[in-house]
Order: C-alpha cells, then structure tokens, then sequence
C-alpha cells in the first residue's frame, strides 16, 4: 500500500490535520514554499533531461563523424 492510494478522503484529512497544526496563518505560508520547491524539482528534472537528450545528440553526431571499418 502505497502513498498513491491515499484518494479524495485521505487527502482531506491530511489537509485538516495540517490546518489543525499549522493554523490558518501558516497555511498560505506553507503552500508558497511548497509551490516553490515542487517548481525548482520540475526545473531540475528538465534540465536533467535537457542534458540527457543533448549528450545523446552529441554522440549521435560523434558517432556519424567516425570512419566505418
């Protein structure tokens, strides 16, 4: 049982107890630095790929330039 099958209710509960913790003044607080850290991950995660693709254009290329035996 993984985290994916939390659903709707789990997520509302979750939600609850974190407004019960953090109170209705940190909640927005919360949010904004969760947005920002889940949009630097996304950054991340495409310039990971950005560069994955690339290196794999620059051996394609490497590869046409060789003599073939």
């Amino acid at each position: 049982m993984g985290i994916a099958n939390i659903g709707i209710p789990g997520l509302i509960i979750i939600l609850v107890i974190t407004l019960i913790i953090f109170g209705p003044k940190k909640l927005p607080e919360i949010g904004s630095a969760f947005g920002q850290t889940l949009s630097e991950f996304k950054r991340g995660a495409n310039k990971l790929m950005d560069d994955e693709e690339e290196d794999g254009k620059e051996k394609a290329k490497k590869d046409d330039q060789l003599p073939k035996a």
